[in-house]
């Protein structure tokens, strides 16, 4: 079976619990702090490898204290390790989650968002056809540098996470993006903001005509919708008591793209993905550890089920 390759970052995420962000002045205390593996590429690929679907993680791993608690939780998940930049740092992400779940993020960007094409010469690119990037890796430095190998191979299905700042990434940089046909997932307020439209039906709409490929909007409480070219598809939510909604995006294309490898229609894989989503809303952090899983798949609908559990 062909792999994803999955672009961007691995990151430590410090998790920082306050009742609200301060005002500016103000003194609060925290309620609790925490250190936990994150990054939009290594959340996606999470899924991937608890789905059994065939992925690589190209992500640097650089050096100082965040590097090293990258490198050490990579290994525990038995995750390969194919770019090491010892000589540039790590960054990490200060995840502010305020109570009611929701996160609000101040990112040190390290090595760890840069991509030069060298970085894929232990990786078996033969077997690539499908490529997830995010927005973050594409508005860096280095963001050309993904595009220029994207256009090498048109033949691979590309799936494209603008983001939270898809209104700071280049003009020219999103053009050429979208000439490649990417399979586009962004959440409500990112599709409004970007089109400037007033509902999700029309944004899609919009942003199809530019990609000419499917456009993937999630709508968080109310569940996930999406355009094909065709038709509107609505998956229903799935309810979760949130603890924090760290990784739910990024998990949510990650099952997307699972469950696409196995076959199933979008219909199918935006419920799937909900299920995912759900359950990583309900855990502290961005990623879910096996148990947790495997529940979110056995309550999943018996067709949908079957195919993941045939991994």
């Amino acid at each position: 079976m062909k792999q994803t390759l999955v672009i961007g970052s691995a990151v430590t995420d410090v998790i920082i619990n306050i009742d609200h962000l301060p005002h500016t002045g103000e003194d609060i205390h925290i309620s609790s702090q925490s250190r936990s593996l994150g990054g939009c590429a290594c959340i996606v690929s999470d899924i991937l490898r608890h789905s059994g679907a065939p992925y690589s993680l190209c992500t640097a791993i650089g050096s100082g204290l965040y590097g090293s608690f990258v490198e050490q939780e990579l290994k525990k998940r038995g995750v390969p390790i194919y770019v090491r930049r010892p000589d540039a740092e790590n960054g990490c992400c200060y995840c502010m989650v305020e109570t009611g779940g929701e996160r609000t993020f101040i990112v040190d960007h390290g090595i760890e968002y840069t991509f030069y094409e060298t970085y894929l010469k232990n990786i078996d690119t033969a077997s690539i056809d499908s490529v997830y990037v995010c927005g973050l890796e594409i508005e860096e430095y280095t963001g050309m540098n993904i595009i220029a190998y994207l256009e090498k191979h048109p033949e691979y299905t590309v799936y494209f996470a603008p983001g939270a700042r898809i209104l700071q990434i280049r003009p020219e940089r999103m053009k050429r993006l979208f000439a490649l046909h990417p399979v586009l997932h962004m959440n409500e307020e990112e599709s409004l903001a970007y089109t400037k439209k007033s509902s999700v039906q029309e944004a899609a709409r919009t942003l199809w005509q530019e990609t000419q490929n499917t456009v993937i909007i999630t709508l968080g409480a109310k569940g996930a919708y999406c355009f094909d070219g065709r038709e509107d598809i609505f998956a229903p939510p799935v309810p979760a008591r949130v603890t924090d909604t760290i990784g739910a995006g990024d998990s949510h294309m990650g099952a997307v793209i699972a469950a696409r490898r196995f076959g199933l229609d979008f219909a199918d894989a935006l419920t799937a993905a909900n299920y995912i989503s759900s359950a990583v809303a309900a855990t502290q952090g961005g990623l879910l550890d096996t148990e947790a899983f495997r529940r979110a798949v056995a309550i999943m609908p018996e067709k949908i089920q079957a195919q993941f559990e045939k991994t």
